[in-house]
């Protein structure tokens, strides 16, 4: 067949084929960024875990060189070229080395069970990803917060929430600040590490909603200071309590054992 017959009648296939690979290769890096989003979560926590493992080794190290610092100032004390004082300043700095690569490894541990859970919760397709669920508990925290700020009643009630005197409102309120920041920061393309960021300042945008919230409520005299403050004191007054019974009891019983007993050269008048 004539070469020049043949690219005029299949001429569109070159086009066609080109469109389809570019089609192909569209649809791959979106399907690669839906499941990208999806493991947004793993992701992130794979890069806390990584993050903790450092933060570990580098103290790991630091209680080396602890170790090696005390045996360098005793033997150096031994020899009359260090002072006692450096000694036991040595040893305490020790001891806080330990303290820190005992927290560091519990930290590992706990980042582990986290990226575990997360790769065990990873959202289907038709579930909303990593970052709709965070901007979901985001705005559920707005909106209770919204209340306290729209409503008269609540107002009246617990003034304590909308005064920006109070330490724990306050608290609540910069922690709000920095949530905001942090989800600008996850509007566009995604990090792991942004994302853990954003992660983080939600929860604690929680926990200070609550701390906030129970301030108002102890303010407006419906829940107490702190219970588990309370429970300790009540323990301790009532050992105190028992404890006092107990030494009234042998004083009691020590005196009257001491007019009870009989007193030498005393006529005994019994029959």
């Amino acid at each position: 067949m004539d070469p020049l017959l043949l690219a005029t009648e299949w001429w569109w296939i070159a086009p066609t084929a080109v469109a389809a690979g570019t089609a192909g290769a569209m649809g791959l890096r979106r399907r690669s960024s839906t499941m990208s989003g999806r493991r947004l979560e793993v992701d992130a926590a794979r890069h806390d875990l990584r993050t903790a493992q450092r933060i570990a080794s580098e103290r790991r190290i630091a209680l080396k060189i602890a170790r090696a610092d005390l045996a360098r100032v005793t033997a150096e004390r031994a020899a009359q070229r260090a002072t006692a004082e450096q000694v036991a300043g040595a040893r305490r700095m020790l001891k806080e080395r330990e303290r820190d690569a005992k927290a560091a490894s519990a930290d590992v541990r706990a980042r582990q069970v986290r990226l575990n859970a997360a790769r065990a919760a990873v959202p289907t397709a038709s579930e909303p990803g990593p970052v709709e669920r965070l901007h979901a508990a985001h705005d559920a925290v707005t909106v209770r917060w919204m209340r306290y700020e729209t409503d008269p009643a609540l107002q009246i009630a617990y003034p304590a929430m909308t005064d920006v005197k109070l330490p724990a409102t306050a608290a609540y309120l910069r922690a709000a600040g920095h949530a905001a920041e942090m989800r600008r920061a996850v509007s566009g393309k995604t990090t792991p590490g942004d994302f853990a960021a954003y992660r983080d300042a939600v929860a604690e945008l929680e926990r200070a909603f609550e701390a906030a919230e129970h301030a108002a409520r102890v303010q407006a005299g419906e829940a107490p200071p702190n219970a588990a403050w309370q429970d300790a004191a009540q323990d301790m007054l009532s050992r105190s309590a028992e404890a006092i019974d107990r030494a009234a009891g042998a004083a009691a019983s020590a005196i009257a054992a001491w007019t009870n007993r009989k007193k030498p050269g005393k006529p005994d008048n019994r029959p």
